[in-house]
């Protein structure tokens, strides 16, 4: 009795070490591709504005791993961009906005993936929510985004994230000029897009 015990208990270890050798510990991977991208949008009292930084390209990976019982997805993951490559497609306006987000000071605005409601659908366009960190200005704040995902040839997509954040909430003071008279508003619409490679 003792030794079929003995020998039941060698299989069940056996089996749970073949298991965990040949189980990946996580959902899927994404690898970033050239072509991605930052925009920032916003307004003054007399016009509106528009400043990217564009052909982002850092071989990052975005880390899949399921989560909890809701069929919420963790990642992990981060984007570090330089302040400096922010373009307005305007001199003064560029200058402008690299000085109000204290670019010399912090020079990274750095996007750190947490979450997303579920994983996406692979063979068609889709939409989820997620969760992110936006550190920019020497601030962190956490932020839900929506996402649209969109699949391309097989092993690609595009992951375009969309947000509403204001200057304040990285104790920042929007911009000024001509003495007050045009005053930027507080609000901006970030949205991100990145190309990817899927992995399984």
């Amino acid at each position: 009795m003792i030794r079929f015990n003995l020998l039941l208990l060698v299989i069940v270890v056996l089996l749970s070490g073949f298991s965990l050798h040949n189980s990946k510990p996580y959902l899927n991977r994404w690898v970033i591709s050239k072509g991605c991208s930052l925009k920032v949008g916003g307004s003054t009292n007399v016009n509106k504005f528009s400043c990217v930084i564009a052909d982002y390209y850092k071989p990052d990976t975005l880390t899949f791993y399921n989560g909890s019982p809701q069929g919420a997805i963790k990642i992990n993951g981060v984007l570090k961009l330089d302040v400096q490559n922010f373009d307005c497609h305007n001199p003064v306006m560029t200058s402008d906005l690299r000085k109000t987000l204290k670019a010399k000071a912090f020079p990274k605005l750095t996007i750190r993936f947490l979450s997303l409601s579920r994983y996406p659908d692979s063979q068609e366009e889709d939409s989820v929510t997620g969760t992110v960190t936006i550190e920019l200005a020497g601030v962190t704040k956490k932020f839900d985004v929506d996402y649209r995902y969109v699949p391309g040839v097989p092993g690609t997509a595009v992951l375009i994230g969309t947000r509403k954040v204001n200057f304040s909430d990285f104790n920042i003071v929007p911009p000024r000029k001509i003495g007050g008279m045009i005053q930027t508003n507080n609000e901006l619409n970030v949205e991100f897009s990145l190309k990817v490679k899927v992995l399984n």
